[in-house]
């Protein structure tokens, strides 16, 4: 390989650059985050635990999770379960499941990096009484109608609490009353005191704790009160020791509450300097997709798919119930790269990282999806002629996949036309084909049933036209067809899956998603796949020629009664 070539090949394998590098290599040059002991690129992916993950989430997961590998640092998985009434278990456990499946891990050589708020209410809590003696919080004891009606809005600026003055040992002893479970849910809030006129309205006296008479799955009933997300995040990263806190862009305007939390913290001894900084990307925004939670819920609860892992779900179990790979995911998220720009992403793209990550792995195999029974005539009774194809036709070192040809085929339905269009080269009355792998025929005839509906095409075969004989070269057709042998043929279910909307942006300027729902997103056929398909373990990915990608669904195929999902078209067609 010339210097030239080794070059390129080197910018190829090289990380794009994006904002978020360029930041991380002047902290690294200034030795911002030089501290004994740990790395000075930490990262975290902080999932809440109250839904499943989507595509989304994956693009945070490869970026986060990317950044600690590409900078020999490490990213932490940390659960932001401060909110009970909405979390399980159960999200938990797919969580882990779904960032493993992608490829990343938390584990390292100084210890496992898996976390939980959780596992730092006794932390949170003592802040925020240091933040009520210093007095910069106060418990507030108005009404939810009264907060937000004094709250303001963009237009005007909020208005004091009758409460935001009250002593700090007053604030200090129902702080300690609402821990001991005194009061009802509502009756009290902890707010921090900051400033009720900012035009950042999350500056406005933000909460940072209320009462919730909730069990949680990790702590049970221990707590009646929890921190507020927006509090209690800064501070799982400060406790951490994250160097580079990164999330979405609409968290923007969260960062100086961020920002504020910690430096109060701070300034009470609880964190050293250097302390986390955040840093906002823009979210994915994938086309004929939603991806709010709430969303996502109403189709699951309305059985508009069949559960979270419904091969059309956007979440990460949807997409690998599909039969997507993790490199094809990350594959994408690398393409679409980091901004701070929000744009959309072309469905097509990811699409494409797929086929482009398949293509070179995928076995071959032949699926007649539309079946039609094709009758070669004088090809003799009961033989079965053996035939053979390539498992994979760039890689002859895989072998060969084997199977028979006989007097009755299955082919596609629109393989035959009893009065061919202009530029039709397959099967019509008097026309020669070859059969792949197999032998050349000419189409004779055909049956209708009493509804003028075609049932058999029949044709004759020539026996010296036999794919890979040196009699088969004298033969020049132009139409090449698929085919299985109807003799030893597997029957298959097989699903084909497009794209749940037929709008590009579903839940954009106040559409209703549910009106644009896709009525062709799952058809599900009785097809006919070649014999060694029986054989074939639930999740495999294979190219079925000429249709598309396809993978043994990984929870209702067995071997023997193989069930298929269509990945995706071997080229993009949708709306076409």
């Amino acid at each position: 390989m010339s210097n030239d070539n080794k070059n390129k090949a080197a910018e190829s394998a090289a990380p794009a650059s994006n904002f978020l590098r360029n930041i991380i290599d002047a902290d690294l040059a200034s030795g911002k985050y030089q501290r004994e002991g740990l790395p000075s690129v930490i990262t975290r992916f902080p999932p809440e635990p109250n839904g499943y993950l989507h595509i989304g989430h994956a693009k945070s997961i490869c970026l986060n999770f990317g950044l600690a590998r590409d900078y020999e640092g490490r990213c932490h998985l940390r659960f932001d379960d401060t909110n009970p009434e909405k979390e399980d278990q159960e999200y938990v456990d797919t969580i882990i499941d779904s960032v493993q499946w992608l490829g990343f891990d938390w584990n390292r050589a100084d210890g496992s990096h898996l976390y939980y708020a959780s596992d730092y209410f006794d932390t949170f809590y003592a802040i925020a009484e240091y933040l009520i003696q210093a007095g910069h919080a106060y418990v507030d004891s108005q009404s939810a109608e009264d907060m937000a009606a004094n709250r303001g809005d963009f237009s005007r600026p909020g208005v004091n609490s009758p409460f935001r003055d009250r002593p700090a040992s007053e604030s200090l002893d129902l702080f300690r009353r609402m821990k001991a479970g005194e009061f009802q849910g509502g009756e009290h809030i902890v707010r921090a005191k900051i400033d009720m006129a900012s035009p950042n309205m999350n500056m406005r006296d933000p909460a940072i704790y209320r009462i919730r008479h909730a069990h949680h799955h990790r702590t049970g009933d221990k707590w009646c009160i929890y921190p507020m997300y927006d509090f209690a995040h800064p501070l799982e990263d400060a406790i951490e020791k994250i160097t580079h806190s990164v999330c979405t862009l609409e968290f923007q305007d969260h960062r100086p509450f961020y920002d504020w939390v910690i430096l109060r913290a701070a300034e009470g001894g609880f964190f050293q300097q250097p302390v986390p900084q955040q840093y906002e990307f823009a979210r994915l925004n994938l086309t004929y997709v939603v991806t709010s939670k709430r969303k996502l819920r109403q189709l699951v609860e309305q059985n508009i798919v069949s559960g979270w892992d419904d091969p059309r779900m956007p979440t990460i179990v949807g997409f690998r119930r599909r039969g997507y790979t993790p490199e094809a995911i990350q594959l994408f998220c690398e393409r679409i790269g980091v901004s701070k720009a929000d744009g959309w992403i072309d469905y097509s793209t990811i699409e494409g990282a797929l086929r482009d990550d398949l293509d070179p792995k995928a076995p071959r195999a032949t699926a007649v999806l539309r079946p039609l029974k094709l009758i070669i005539d004088n090809f003799p009774e009961n033989e079965q002629i053996a035939c053979s194809a390539p498992v994979h036709p760039h890689h002859p070192e895989r072998g060969l996949r084997e199977f028979t040809i006989g007097k009755e085929l299955w082919i596609e339905a629109e393989d035959f036309m009893e009065e061919p269009v202009k530029g039709y080269f397959r099967l019509f009355p008097g026309n020669k084909v070859r059969l792949r792998y197999g032998y050349v025929v000419e189409c004779t005839g055909f049956d209708k049933d009493a509804d003028g509906n075609i049932t058999a095409v029949h044709c004759e075969y020539f026996p010296d036209s036999k794919s890979g004989t040196p009699g088969s070269a004298n033969y020049k057709v132009k139409g090449n067809i698929h085919w299985v042998n109807a003799a030893d043929a597997v029957q298959a279910e097989v699903r084909l899956y497009d794209r749940l909307f037929t709008d590009a942006t579903p839940d954009a300027g106040g559409k209703d998603f549910m009106t644009l729902l896709n009525p062709n997103s799952l058809e599900v056929i009785q097809a006919y796949v070649e014999p060694g398909m029986a054989q074939v373990e639930p999740d495999t990915r294979l190219q079925f020629e000429r249709h598309g990608y396809f993978v043994t669904d990984r929870k209702d195929s067995q071997v023997g009664k193989p069930v298929f999902n269509r990945i995706t078209t071997l080229k993009d067609s949708f709306g076409k």
